[in-house]
């Protein structure tokens, strides 16, 4: 793993996720897949933070916390998350996130963080009625993160814009009230930001129309055959609208070398929808075999995966407590 204390010449990204257990398509394309690309440019320094005090937010229960955790980094390992250059490590093991967050939280207002339209489309569609504080400040503790480490590359889904905005305005009003201390990071999208769950909804394990990176190639076929397709093609001969339909949404992302191919034998009516579904669920599973292999490998040296985590956590410290030095500094405070 990288020396914190050697000089840092590359953009830096911080990026997490909250521990909800096993990750699907719809995370990979949203954020893991620029996660492991920037890794492997060469270009950038990442720090890939397992957000467990954010999962309070919504649901207060922190019994399986630490299961979903470590689920969850079995993933990331098993998408090529490598944690020798790129440090895993859980928020809640690095106290500085909390004090950071305390300090941003003097910097923004009540009616700037209601007017945050991804809160309203969360509240709306997990009903989640009266809010928390903690959820309204949600932002803030995700800008703590963020800045925490000076991260400037912030690989995110289109869902998550808004919060980078946020953290881009508490960046300037900080550096504006004490001195320059924080980037202004940017976002960083895929092109298949937001991929539809089986349903044509949001993908997500709640609403059952997720395929997981873990599933099995039995379980990933089976979920294909439920997935929904053009309302007007009823049976093989009619015509399809490719654009219109889930699956071949899913043909694009996995199936691109065919992707001409399907829309042709959709438009045509030659390929019925059964057929079509199979093949997509053909190509989902090899792309997942890489991903099957490694998590695997990792389920079978859970000491490994603990091990990996402490290495992170002692890394993310040392950067985190540099940063508060400065800050405390800058602030006249330490």
């Amino acid at each position: 793993m990288p020396n914190p204390k050697d000089p840092v010449d590359k953009k830096i990204i911080l990026s997490g996720m909250r521990p909800t257990g096993k990750l699907h398509l719809g995370h990979w394309t949203g954020a893991l897949e620029n996660w492991v690309a920037l890794q492997n440019d060469g270009g950038y320094s990442n720090f890939h933070l397992i957000a467990d005090y954010h999962a309070l937010t919504t649901n207060l229960d922190t019994s399986h916390i630490y299961e979903y955790s470590i689920d969850m980094v079995l993933d990331w390992l098993a998408a090529g998350i490598d944690p020798e250059h790129s440090p895993v490590f859980r928020q809640s093991q690095v106290k500085e996130h909390t004090e950071l967050h305390l300090i941003f939280s003097m910097l923004i207002t009540k009616s700037r963080l209601e007017r945050n339209p991804t809160l309203k489309e969360q509240v709306r569609d997990l009903d989640l009625g009266p809010i928390s504080y903690g959820y309204l400040g949600y932002p803030v503790l995700q800008a703590a993160d963020i800045l925490l480490y000076k991260g400037e590359i912030v690989p995110v889904g289109d869902d998550q814009l808004s919060h980078i905005e946020i953290t881009r305005e508490i960046a300037r009003d900080f550096n504006r009230q004490y001195g320059n201390v924080f980037p202004e990071p940017e976002p960083k999208l895929t092109k298949f930001a937001r991929l539809p769950g089986l349903d044509g909804k949001k993908m997500s394990k709640s609403l059952n129309n997720a395929i997981l990176l873990s599933d099995s190639p039995e379980d990933v076929k089976k979920k294909m055959k439920k997935a929904v397709t053009d309302p007007q093609k009823i049976r093989k001969g009619d015509p399809g609208r490719p654009d219109v339909c889930l699956v071949f949404t899913y043909h694009k992302k996995f199936n691109a070398a065919e992707e001409q191919e399907i829309r042709r034998g959709c438009e045509s009516g030659q390929l019925g929808c059964v057929d079509c579904k199979m093949r997509a669920a053909e190509r989902i599973n090899e792309f997942l075999d890489p991903f099957r292999e490694r998590r695997k490998h990792y389920e079978g040296k859970p000491e490994e995966v603990k091990k990996i985590l402490k290495n992170g956590e002692e890394h993310a410290r040392t950067v985190a407590q540099r940063t508060m030095n400065e800050v405390h500094q800058t602030m006249k405070i330490g």
